[in-house]
Parts: C-alpha cells; sequence; structure tokens
C-alpha cells in the first residue's frame, strides 16, 4: 500500500494543490485513493476539491471524533466520493481543537487504565475499518504547522512527499529537513521515510537551475520541477478543481506549458507508487 502524507514547514508552497492533483493522478492510474483532510483552514483539500461536508455542525460525525474515540457513526459513512475517481474524508471544525481533545480523551483512558497513544490515533481508526481492504492509496494532508494533525498524519502514513518553493529560504529548510524528520520520528515513535522532493514554482534563472542542482547533491529524490503555474493552480482553487479538470473542462485551450505540467504530476505519482510496489 501506497500511504504519504504531504508535507510543508511553511504554508504556501502548494502542499493542498499537490495532494489534490497525485490523488487524481494515482486514480487515472487505475488506484483506489483515499484522500484524508486533517486540516481545518477554510483552504483545505476538501475545499479545493469542493466537496460538500458539515463542516460547522458540531453535532455532525467527523473524523475528529475518530480520532478521539468518540465516533457518532461507521468511518465508511465519513467518505465522500469526488468526481475525479478517488475518495475523500473531509475536514471538519472540531479539528481545531484537536490537540485539547486528544489530551482530554487520553486522561479518560489513563482512569479506565486504557492504552491511548494520541499520535497513533489516525492509524488505528484506519486499521479498524474497511479501508486497508478498499484502498491501495492514502494521502492524509494536514495542516503545515508540528502539532497533532500532522503527528497523527505521519502516525499513519509513515512517509513524507515534500513540495517546497526554489528559494533561499526552501534550501535552508531542505538542509534542516534531516532534522525535522528525526523530530519526528522521535515523537511519533516511527521511522519517517521522505519520498520526494518536490521544486514548485521553478523557473528559468542561473539561481533556481542551481538550486535544483544543490538540491540533488543533498540526495534528495526529486523525480520532477513543477514550473511557474500561478495561473493554472490559482484557476484550480478559484473554481474548486483539480488540474486536470480545470485544464480539461474550463480552458478554452489546451495551453503546452500546463499539459506539461501535468504530465509531470503522473510522472510524479508513477514514480511514488513504483516506491510502494
Amino acid at each position: 500500500m501506497l500511504t504519504y502524507t504531504t508535507y510543508s514547514e511553511a504554508g504556501g508552497v502548494g502542499k493542498t494543490t499537490l495532494a489534490s492533483n497525485l490523488a487524481d493522478a494515482h486514480a487515472q492510474h487505475g488506484r483506489d485513493v483515499l484522500a484524508i483532510d486533517l486540516d481545518p483552514q477554510n483552504g483545505s483539500l476538501t475545499y479545493l476539491l469542493g466537496v460538500d461536508a458539515p463542516r460547522e455542525d458540531s453535532d455532525a460525525d467527523n473524523i475528529a471524533r475518530h480520532i478521539i474515540d468518540r465516533p457518532k457513526g461507521d468511518f465508511d459513512e465519513l467518505i465522500k466520493k469526488t468526481p475525479y475517481g478517488f475518495d475523500l474524508v473531509p475536514s471538519h471544525n472540531m479539528l481545531e481543537n484537536l490537540g485539547d481533545l486528544l489530551g482530554q480523551a487520553e486522561s479518560i483512558a489513563e482512569d479506565l487504565s486504557e492504552e491511548f497513544n494520541r499520535w497513533d490515533r489516525l492509524r488505528e481508526v484506519l486499521l479498524n475499518t474497511s479501508v486497508p481492504d478498499e484502498y491501495d492509496t492514502i494521502i492524509v494532508d494536514p495542516p503545515a504547522t508540528a502539532g497533532p494533525h500532522l503527528y497523527n498524519a505521519i502516525g499513519a502514513t509513515r512517509s513524507l512527499v515534500v513540495p517546497l518553493e526554489p528559494t533561499g529560504k526552501g534550501l535552508q529548510s531542505i538542509m534542516g529537513l534531516r532534522d525535522v524528520v528525526q523530530g519526528f520520528e522521535d515523537t511519533v515513535g516511527v521511522t519517517v521515510g521522505v519520498l520526494a522532493v518536490v521544486p514548485n514554482g521553478v523557473g528559468r534563472t542561473t539561481d533556481q537551475q542551481q538550486y535544483l542542482e544543490r538540491l540533488c547533491e543533498l540526495g534528495y529524490d526529486a523525480p520532477v520541477a513543477i514550473g511557474d503555474r500561478s495561473s493554472l493552480f490559482e484557476g484550480c482553487w478559484d473554481v474548486q478543481r483539480t488540474a486536470f479538470s480545470y485544464v480539461d473542462e474550463v480552458r478554452n485551450r489546451k495551453r503546452d506549458h500546463e499539459m506539461e505540467t501535468l504530465e509531470d504530476l503522473h510522472t510524479l505519482a508513477r514514480h511514488l507508487e513504483e516506491v510502494s510496489a
């Protein structure tokens, strides 16, 4: 099974955009894909995909309730179909308080002499459902900041796909990635692999090309570099679609550079699929 978390140390580098398009590409390759949105922010994967979910209904069952072991129904009932051939567990506003909720659930478990690993909850939830039998690909998209959402995502997937901008600041974050991963391993108690680093917004300047060369020297696998496609990806957010759907159904003509980007996304998805084989 292919499982990974889309991770970036800072927001605004295309993490959620990448998650949506990789899910679409995997589905086009015939894989059974489940995406899980752990980001309580409004600009989340659920919003981008245009999935209708009762995220503001405090009485509704949602992923946070299952993580803290207080579900109101079966996990399968949370799963929504998307128009892109893959499924989604949507976000919910209750995720905003996930840290406090996990602390309360952990205290209750201790009083009952029950085991409760707050960073292993998502994995346990998934293992106790039909998900391992029905899906061969799981993508989790948490917030960029370290915390209970990211730690549960890592605990469930054990792997990262890391988008970054080709800037000096981006390179600095990648140089520290090994230390970041080590911190995740120490906190969550699992071994974490970096499946791919994905430069996003790459231009043709000399500095950026040198940056990409440096990235390879650092030993990270970067199967593709996504060019500067601000118009394409901003358009996706405007109309709430994946890039594949946007180019196919919204653009009035095919643009060569955008078609190249879609092929890059296919190449990246195939690389990840081969890594898991």
